[in-house]
């Protein structure tokens, strides 16, 4: 008998990761515009969406030690919580510099809320569906990418910066509401108690044989997500100049409805996903991981080519499915290569390394952006996808797991 994806508490987890990620993407389009008025150049709007990223990434280490002290459900309503202060304080960011440390507050509960939401809904997922289950889960994600925006230049248009943080803070408390009602078993709670208590004998073995630096590393990087996390940043790098530019490259092609853009990746990534996550369960990942980057590739290229509003949906359509189908993917290989104690840290070190990607890629195409266009800095990030193939290529031909492959094995 086929085991039941659709728990309660996998729909009020996907619920509240959708509201979270909204918040999220409200900002997208809009805070680039928030920079420029107040005269911040290309590579300082990169340094707002870098300072986010980086703030997450430098948060995920406390993931180990705040399970332990909190519990998952416990450090997730911390992280969801810390995003709502965050969204509240942005109404006082006048300068650049206030912006710049509220998102750095904002990162930090990004990154705490994102590890324990993959980390949680990867134990409510049964192992013979966590392709298919992790495609769904991200499907929030696009979801949002498509209202987020839409939300985000209505509200900035009609209501100004204040409607826009305001609303924000809404749906982060529908976040914190729906996360509230989640409910762990009291297997599942004794598991955690007891996978704490195994972390910590094998940190005190490994200390007496190496050194506390060894056991340090091991707290906070899974060795065996390496290889998935180093391609998700890759996928960063591209990805973090196309959100934080291509607002503003809409408006230097005089492109109206630049939402359109946004709409359209997202329904994009909901379709592929249909496919996608059974196609990683049944005949492996390689038929999932390879496409979907070429995918990419050619949105890339569309964009640099883009001169009506046609062209550019045209990118969002190769961009979206591409991007909706690689990255659950890459995160259901990670939790597949890891014991079920690990996915905790293997969960965080795939968002660390991707946003990793995101903060660095935003910051260097700002300056390909500032040297030359939008339109040849988005040719540039495709570059990134290339590599990405070359180093995935490369690794499946030394492992010579391709072909039909089972997306479950630990390869």
């Amino acid at each position: 008998m086929r085991e039941s994806l659709w728990t309660k508490n996998f729909i009020l987890l996907c619920c509240s990761n959708l509201f979270l990620f909204m918040a999220i993407e409200m900002l997208l389009p809009t805070l680039p515009i928030f920079a420029a008025d107040q005269g911040s150049t290309e590579s300082q709007i990169g340094l707002i969406l870098g300072f986010f990223t980086f703030a997450a990434v430098l948060s995920r280490p406390l993931t180990g030690a705040g399970m332990k002290r909190l519990g998952k459900k416990g450090l997730l309503l911390v992280g969801v919580i810390i995003c709502l202060i965050g969204m509240a304080s942005y109404y006082v960011a006048g300068t650049l510099s206030v912006l710049l440390l509220l998102r750095v507050v904002h990162g930090i509960g990004f990154g705490l809320a994102t590890t324990m939401f993959g980390t949680v809904v990867s134990d409510v997922i049964p192992a013979s569906r966590r392709g298919e289950g992790m495609g769904f889960f991200a499907t929030g994600n696009a979801i949002s990418f498509s209202l987020g925006p839409f939300l985000g230049i209505w509200l900035l248009d009609h209501y100004s910066y204040g409607g826009l943080f305001g609303f924000g803070v809404v749906i982060l408390l529908l976040s914190l509401f729906f996360t509230l009602f989640v409910r762990l078993s009291p297997e599942g709670q004794a598991q955690i108690k007891a996978n704490a208590k195994e972390r910590e004998a094998e940190a005190a073995i490994r200390e007496t044989a190496a050194g506390s630096e060894k056991s340090w590393v091991h707290d906070v990087v899974e060795r065996k997500a390496l290889f998935p996390s180093l391609l998700g940043m890759m996928v960063g790098f591209a990805f973090g100049g196309l959100l934080s530019f291509i607002t503003l490259f809409g408006i230097e092609k005089g492109l109206a409805n630049i939402g359109y853009f946004f709409l359209v990746v997202a329904i994009s990534e909901v379709l592929i996903r249909f496919v996608s996550g059974p196609l990683f369960d049944r005949k492996g990942r390689f038929w999932v991981l390879f496409p979907s980057a070429v995918l990419c590739v050619i949105g890339c290229v569309l964009l640099y080519k883009t001169e009506t509003t046609a062209m550019l949906l045209l990118a969002a359509v190769f961009y979206g499915l591409g991007f909706g189908a690689l990255f659950p993917a890459l995160q259901a290989w990670v939790i597949n290569r890891v014991e079920p104690q690990r996915r905790g840290v293997a969960t965080a070190t795939y968002y660390n390394l991707f946003d990793i990607g995101i903060g660095s890629g935003a910051i260097l195409l700002g300056f390909a952006a500032m040297w030359t266009n939008y339109a040849t800095m988005f040719l540039f990030s495709g570059l990134f996808f290339v590599l990405y193939l070359i180093l995935y290529l490369v690794y499946e031909r030394k492992h010579g797991v391709r072909g039909r492959e089972q997306g479950q094995q630990s390869a």
